[in-house]
């Protein structure tokens, strides 16, 4: 069995009011981590598995791992997940893609875990539209990165005060697997108009 690592653990700037464990991204990838910090969180993060802490709240954003159903139980705390679509559409895996191919709506939403991948009531979440300027995949991913994050921030207060209202999802809305992404696509700098009208063509799926 891969031993559990040791978190990093990031001391707040003033009195402590939350322990939190964040799970994914690290300092030099998101700035939630610093935002935590000033809101006098005491931050924990691990990129690995969930170590067997007690803390206030744990937060998942670009954390690889499930997150199983004996360890949600076991943490005894909520546990809020980043997702950048707009759920319950594209959960799982290339959110940002599968919104152009399947002609589905794009967004972000921070959602409460559960057993199931992305399937968790949802907190907050907000509607992106893109810009004239912004037609690549790269492009576009960075938008929705730059506002899951200010959403985030935007709701700290409330997050840390477990002051929500949640919302169960509505709808089947649309899941994708890692494996899911055509082994045909040109990547992530590549025109999405352009590109997503190839790969429609390729596989014969028009009806987006």
């Amino acid at each position: 069995m891969k031993p559990i690592s040791i978190p990093t653990v990031f001391e707040p700037i003033g009195t402590r009011e939350k322990t939190v464990l964040f799970l994914g991204y690290d300092r030099d990838h998101t700035t939630l981590i610093d935002a935590l910090l000033v809101a006098n969180c005491e931050v924990h993060h691990t990129e690995d598995e969930i170590p067997d802490t007690q803390y206030d709240l744990v937060i998942s954003f670009g954390y690889r791992h499930l997150i199983r159903q004996s360890k949600i139980e076991s943490l005894g705390c909520p546990i809020i997940n980043l997702h950048i679509s707009y759920l319950p559409y594209n959960r799982g895996a290339h959110p940002n893609f599968w919104s152009f191919f399947d002609g589905t709506p794009a967004g972000v939403t921070i959602h409460l875990i559960d057993e199931g991948i992305d399937t968790g009531p949802i907190l907050f979440q907000k509607r992106v539209v893109f810009t004239a300027n912004e037609i690549t995949f790269a492009q576009t991913y960075d938008r929705l990165f730059k506002e899951i994050e200010a959403l985030f921030i935007g709701r700290l207060p409330a997050i840390i005060a477990g002051n929500w209202t949640e919302q169960e999802q509505v709808g089947v809305g649309t899941q994708h697997n890692l494996c899911d992404l055509p082994v045909e696509f040109a990547g992530w700098n590549s025109v999405i108009v352009d590109e997503i009208k190839r790969l429609r063509q390729i596989t014969g799926n028009h009806n987006a």
